[in-house]
């Protein structure tokens, strides 16, 4: 029997076949949210991805990041072949998502779009990333992250 989808974010990785874990946990903060996963989950920060856009709506970027490091802009352009890009405003990315800050899912947007995932994410067997809700985090093998969004990889953060 397949699992309720409960989010667009699960509906998308049932669609796919794609094998995931939910974490649900109380979300307390207003500000990092990631972090929050972390510690509340007992997991170690390196294993919890942020999913922030970068861009503009019409050249928006999705860029997946352990919650322990920030993404580097330059390093991100480099990796989408553009001159130059910042983090999106939080509104326009509510609005282009279809998710709540801090429930950002890279996963059942209202739109996909071009993903980069942070190589950090390679040496690990499975990665923890905003389900589509706050307090809802999917565990996921990253193998299966980059399949299911075309994302590619690369070095996107610094310490």
């Amino acid at each position: 029997m397949k699992p309720q989808s409960i989010t667009p974010a699960t509906a998308l990785l049932d669609s796919l076949g794609i094998s995931y874990s939910l974490h649900k946990y109380e979300s307390l903060v207003s500000t990092d949210f990631g972090k929050e996963a972390a510690s509340t989950m007992g997991l170690d920060e390196a294993l919890v991805f942020k999913t922030i856009l970068f861009g503009k709506a019409k050249t928006a970027v999705v860029a997946i990041s352990p919650v322990s490091h920030k993404i580097n802009s330059k390093m991100l352009a480099a990796a989408v072949n553009v001159r130059s890009i910042e983090p999106m405003d939080p509104q326009v990315a509510q609005r282009l998502t279809g998710y709540v800050r801090g429930g950002i899912s890279p996963f059942g947007q209202k739109k996909q779009l071009p993903t980069v995932l942070d190589e950090s994410a390679l040496h690990l067997e499975r990665i923890y990333v905003s389900g589509g809700r706050r307090g809802l985090e999917l565990g996921i093998a990253p193998t299966d992250l980059i399949r299911a969004l075309s994302a590619t990889t690369a070095h996107i953060h610094v310490d």
